[in-house]
């Protein structure tokens, strides 16, 4: 890595001389307002063969399974060719302007992009820093995805500092280069005044965190962290397949995006101080960081080439998404870094998530994967919510009793880590393809050394989870017997909003449920009292088997229920040791918590 001349300017990449790249399209970017909250883009586009030449820009962005729409944020679009004639253009599909030329030529598209919310999967920008979630900036031109592409960068100024994952080019500032809009889209950009914590190196690959307010905490404790989960994580593969890592940190939010090699993630790291937060942000940090492993590269087959037109469907979010939250709880318990109990409360919250919704009897693993394009990454919400489960919530659990099944078929001589290095070596780095349902199968199976026809019916119907039968391969257990809860039980949850008392969601099946509540009435008065307070799903305000009569505002007209109220059960599904593992329950069990470590 070479040494840059200027303190002040921070890039990140690798430097190379420009006239070794043959440039097919060229990117400049400024930000000449940023109260405005529009970038401002200019695209050159070199010796285009004469034809319809389609400009596009994607619907979504990778790694967040939505609809995002950016062509909505696209404005004041103009087209010349290179002898400065104006080319006029029409919208031949939502996100595309076509134009059609007679001869070969080269273009200058300029256009604004409206940036509306600060979110790790749209691009923002305001007066403090800005943010590139490329798909949402970037045109491209149909059939011309491979070719090679620059981006100039100019901050606004007093901005001295951008974070990419892109190579930068040499000799010039705030310049990059990718080899295809593959790369390009896949490559994160925040300027501002940024800062830098202590970088460091694993198998002599430069690790750095760069970003925008991250906050008040020890920042040397959350590097050795990082370095302790790439270690951890490079091990269970086996190797470190990129260049460079960027953890790209945009400040106080939601969510994180993972990249070939770099994630972008809203953080705030005063967070880290209390111990239970640190294992929950480590967790995150570590979800997003074996990404670039699982689903970068060991990924189903719809997972790339991408279709930004229409998105790509898989089935198998439950192995992209699933396998790497239950491995960000082996990392960090592998690294040292989280205890036995963490893993096992980790692993218990996804059960509870999961055996609490009762859209396990409606949707599997496999079909929340597929529809979560109208579903949404965690199901769908208001009354439908009962019809879907969430695959970060049934996919590790899933991948657990995966994990234990192969270790008792194998003597503990296999596991689920000899899954994924299969997958990685073999599709990614051989035949340099995603890997299809069948071939997955088909490998787990054959390290197993046996069918595993009833762990993959958890993944296409919706039977019930036989948590003891593969649990116990590891010498636990798990208590799914049903306890009545005190108190009666009516169904609703209820919120303050505007001094209104709304419904914000329904038990399935509850009494209210059955009487009709829905998520978003407004309740008007209980049993005459208009100063209703806040009702819960089941309260030791009352009895069972009273009954409350309830005025409610349902689609604008006010309805009057009477409901009975009831009583819940519910499994708590604790997990605990058996009292007298044999050998091999000892054995699977220590090898998979890594208990000497």
């Amino acid at each position: 890595m070479k040494k840059f001349i200027h303190q002040i300017v921070f890039i990140i990449g690798f430097g190379f001389p420009v006239e070794s790249i043959a440039q097919s399209f060229v990117f400049n970017v400024s930000m000449k307002n940023p109260a405005s909250h529009y970038f401002n883009v200019e695209m050159l586009c070199n010796d285009m063969q004469a034809g319809i030449i389609d400009f596009k820009i994607p619907v979504w962005t990778p790694g967040y399974y939505q609809f995002l729409n950016f062509h909505e944020n696209v404005e004041n679009l103009a087209i010349q060719d290179d002898k400065g004639n104006v080319i006029e253009y029409a919208k031949n599909q939502p996100n595309s302007w076509r134009i059609k030329t007679k001869e070969k030529a080269s273009f200058r598209i300029t256009y604004d992009v409206k940036t509306l919310r600060s979110f790790v999967a749209t691009p923002y920008l305001d007066t403090l820093r800005g943010y590139i979630s490329p798909p949402g900036v970037f045109l491209h031109i149909a059939g011309h995805l491979n070719k090679p592409v620059q981006v100039t960068i100019s901050p606004f100024p007093g901005w001295d500092r951008v974070a990419t994952g892109l190579d930068s080019i040499e000799g010039k500032q705030f310049t990059y280069h990718a080899d295809n809009f593959d790369i390009l889209y896949d490559s994160p950009i925040l300027i501002g005044k940024l800062e830098e914590l202590r970088s460091f190196k694993v198998e002599d690959k430069l690790h750095r965190m760069i970003g925008f307010k991250p906050g008040e905490f020890n920042r040397d404790q959350l590097m050795d962290d990082l370095e302790k989960i790439v270690k951890t994580s490079a091990a269970i593969i086996g190797d470190i397949p990129y260049k460079q890592y960027t953890f790209i940190p945009l400040g106080p939010g939601g969510g994180g995006i993972e990249h070939l090699n770099s994630t972008s993630f809203s953080f705030n790291g005063e967070g880290l101080s209390d111990p239970k937060s640190r294992i929950q942000i480590l967790h995150f940090l570590a979800h997003e960081y074996f990404h670039h492993y699982n689903v970068k590269r060991i990924r189903p087959i719809e997972l790339g080439p991408f279709d930004y037109d229409k998105g790509s469907r898989t089935k198998m979010l439950w192995v992209s998404e699933g396998l790497t939250v239950y491995y960000e709880y082996l990392v960090l318990r592998r690294a040292g870094i989280s205890t036995e109990e963490d893993v096992l409360n980790a692993l218990r919250a996804n059960i509870l998530g999961y055996e609490n919704k009762p859209g396990r009897h409606f949707q599997s693993l496999a079909q929340s994967s597929y529809e979560t394009w109208s579903d949404g990454p965690f199901g769908r919400t208001g009354d439908e919510v009962n019809k879907t489960i969430s695959y970060y919530q049934k996919g590790p659990v899933v991948g657990w009793l995966l994990d234990f099944a192969i270790r008792n078929a194998t003597q503990n001589k296999k596991s689920l880590d000899d899954v994924m290095r299969t997958l990685y070596k073999k599709y990614y780095k051989q035949k340099n393809r995603g890997f299809t349902e069948a071939e997955f199968r088909l490998e787990t199976e054959n390290i197993a050394g046996k069918k595993l026809n009833e762990i993959f019916d958890y993944v296409y119907t919706t039977n019930e989870l036989n948590y003891n039968k593969y649990l116990n391969y590891a010498g636990l257990q798990v208590d799914t017997t049903h306890k009545v809860i005190e108190g009666a039980w009516l169904g609703t949850n209820t919120r303050l909003r505007n001094d209104s008392l709304i419904v914000s969601s329904v038990d399935y099946e509850s009494p209210a449920y059955k009487a009709g509540i829905k998520t978003g009435n407004i309740i008007l008065s209980v049993n005459g009292n208009a100063q209703a307070k806040l009702l819960k799903s089941v309260s030791v305000d009352y009895e069972p088997g009273a009954r409350l009569a309830i005025s409610v505002i349902q689609n604008g007209r006010q309805k009057a229920f009477e409901i009975v109220t009831g009583t819940k059960s519910e499994q708590g599904f604790e997990i605990t040791k058996v009292s007298k593992p044999d050998p091999l329950q000892t054995q699977i069990y220590q090898s998979w918590i890594g208990v000497n470590q």
